[in-house]
């Protein structure tokens, strides 16, 4: 039998002084609650409970026992009260792992807006452009940027980035503007190593898809690094509209090939389950798809809703 449930049984006789009391208070039969007890002191090799025809007592065993019982099966209802109310808010520490620069320029901001919403939470936020092992690290929640591979993982789509090709005026003036992506083969390029094309560029426009196999003479795995040699003239760069919005803007970066337009990104939250899924991590997932997609925010012109 259920050691927790045979617990309740005796600790009800204990309380009610008999074994019908018992049975009633607990909804069983009074055959159920007799086998109850005394498979719990066979268990344990010790009489419980002295029984007469006319009264029912605990033995110094029973007695310290029932004791014991009362505290243990208090702390069980204790915790089922808890997790029953966290079911609608958001409670302890919630380790998020987001992508670096994105994280910085995007999200950063967003998290102080968060805590205020839900006051009992502990953000833990790690910024790394490597795929963790949420599972294995033991995060909550990972924003992932690009296309997402076959996975146990849950994920929802929060949104959209557009990849840019773009290079300083001063290279430009140069080595000149090419018109084709094919062109592309001749100039200096910078590459991001995380990106998951690697050095197979695409391209869409009026020919159709086009792909160029670059040849960088610098890589990364820091989009701000790519971002920094390409505005010192160093050679072309596919980076994010989020890390070369403001560069384009300044006219420290000119787009390049406009009429041929790079792959989207979809932005993603990716969470171990959905079964159980803490309520924490849920209202988070639910704040980032509303903020992202908010008309309101600076970045909207760089994140889009998918």
């Amino acid at each position: 039998m259920d050691r927790f449930q045979s617990m309740q049984v005796f600790a009800a006789v204990a309380d009610n002084g008999s074994f019908v009391g018992a049975a009633q208070s607990l909804g069983l039969s009074k055959p159920a609650v007799s086998r109850h007890v005394a498979e719990l002191e066979t268990r344990l090799g010790v009489r419980l409970l002295h029984r007469t025809t006319r009264r029912l007592s605990l033995t110094p065993e029973g007695s310290a026992f029932h004791v014991r019982c009362k505290a243990l099966l208090a702390d069980l209802e204790s915790a089922e009260v808890e997790v029953t109310q966290r079911a609608d808010r958001a409670i302890g520490v919630l380790k998020v792992n987001v992508p670096v620069s994105y994280g910085v320029r995007c999200l950063a901001p967003w998290w102080g807006r968060f805590m205020a919403l839900h006051p009992q939470v502990q953000l833990d936020v790690t910024l790394s452009d490597r795929f963790v092992d949420l599972v294995e690290e033991g995060f909550d929640l990972a924003v992932r940027i690009g296309r997402l591979g076959d996975s146990s993982l849950v994920s929802r789509r929060l949104g959209t980035t557009r990849l840019v090709l773009c290079a300083a005026p001063s290279y430009l003036e140069r080595h000149g503007t090419p018109s084709h992506p094919t062109e592309l083969v001749g100039h200096h390029t910078i590459g991001y190593s995380l990106l998951s094309d690697g050095d197979q560029w695409r391209f869409d426009g009026p020919e159709g898809a086009v792909v160029v196999k670059v040849v960088p003479r610098l890589w990364s795995n820091s989009g701000d690094t790519c971002c920094a040699v390409a505005r010192s003239g160093g050679g072309l760069v596919l980076k994010p509209c989020f890390l070369v919005a403001d560069d384009l803007a300044s006219g420290a970066l000119q787009e390049v090939l406009p009429g041929w337009r790079a792959p989207e990104l979809g932005i993603h939250a990716v969470y171990p389950s959905r079964r159980h899924l803490a309520p924490k991590v849920r209202l988070l997932v639910d704040f980032l798809a509303d903020a992202l997609t908010d008309d309101r925010l600076p970045s909207k012109p760089v994140v889009s809703q998918a």
